[in-house]
């Protein structure tokens, strides 16, 4: 949940195809410059074969990307995990940026972005008012050529966000995801993985996933956003729910879109525990949600964290080898 200290509030508790032949995610001794560089590389990456990538990703989101790139690099430095995956989310109504999707290509990362429309009315988007928009937007990715992950509206079955439950119904919310999706195939912008994005049960103030469902035919990946607030929570309690309730309905491959353990909840175990539970759900990996906020996410605020997010990624994490697609 991008609202953490909202949330906290409220919670006092296909193949998978990647746009290069990487890792999902690298081990390194020291990060790269921070400075966005060219897209040359994402154009050179797209025109070759597509690769099937088969270990689970991690991913992260960061403060402040893109408009700075420091917390990624102090991320990187402090955990020696290059991501697979960067995630942001801009609003509904910017422009494709792509310096951003290039600069997180260019060190070898799927860009997530995660477009809320925190002005717009969906209604609007349904009638077709924003249209000229969204080919603008999907026209871009399509000459981007890098695979990209879009996401709309995330979270949309908790009461928080004006998108979303108790704020909107469930069905203008499928109407408005399947139009933005049918106008991108319109405009031939099939680099795209389509990740829907719900919260995690476990709260009066959170609802059922299955009414906002858009289809199979309409989403590549689920996501699930859920954290670790408590010393009694687990994998099971945390996650388990929302994905026997995502599994009634769909077998479409699960990421953690953003997750991340308090201090209060003990996070040296409980990132073991969130591994763990990766692995034995055969998960697609996660994004973890490296920020400042109340309570703090950040790892490198802990050295036993970062020892065990370390430790975790180099036991469970090691990616097979990739298949050609």
């Amino acid at each position: 949940m991008r609202s953490v200290s909202v949330a906290a509030a409220l919670i006092a508790v296909n193949a998978v195809v990647g746009c290069s032949a990487v890792a999902n995610y690298h081990m390194v001794a020291t990060a790269p410059g921070s400075a966005p560089g060219p897209c040359a590389r994402a154009h050179h990456l797209a025109g070759g074969h597509h690769y099937q990538q088969a270990g689970p990703y991690i991913g992260v989101t960061v403060a402040g990307f893109p408009k700075y790139t420091s917390s990624l690099t102090k991320f990187e430095n402090a955990t020696g995990v290059r991501p697979g995956l960067i995630s942001y989310d801009p609003r509904f109504g910017a422009p494709f940026d792509s310096r951003a999707a290039c600069y997180a290509v260019s060190r070898g990362a799927i860009p997530v972005i995660q477009i809320n429309p925190v002005t717009t009315p969906l209604a609007g988007i349904v009638s077709g008012r924003y249209d000229s928009y969204l080919r603008s937007y999907a026209a871009e990715v399509r000459r981007f050529k890098a695979r990209i992950v879009v996401s709309f509206g995330h979270e949309m079955n908790a009461m928080w966000y004006r998108w979303g439950w108790t704020h909107t119904r469930s069905r203008l919310f499928v109407a408005a995801w399947r139009h933005i999706v049918d106008v991108f195939r319109a405009e031939r912008a099939h680099n795209v993985t389509w990740l829907w994005i719900v919260s995690g049960l476990g709260s009066p103030h959170i609802t059922s996933p299955r009414p906002w469902w858009p289809g199979g035919d309409y989403v590549n990946w689920v996501g699930i956003d859920a954290y670790y607030h408590q010393p009694s929570q687990t994998f099971s309690t945390v996650l388990g729910p929302t994905l026997a309730a995502v599994r009634s309905f769909t077998h479409k491959p699960v990421l953690l879109a953003d997750t991340g353990v308090s201090p209060a909840a003990g996070e040296a175990a409980k990132i073991a525990n969130l591994f763990a539970g990766i692995r034995k759900y055969r998960l697609l990996g996660l994004v973890w949600f490296d920020a400042n906020k109340v309570p703090s996410w950040r790892l490198e605020a802990n050295p036993a964290a970062v020892a065990a997010f370390r430790r975790e990624v180099e036991k469970h994490m090691k990616p097979r080898e990739l298949r050609s697609r």
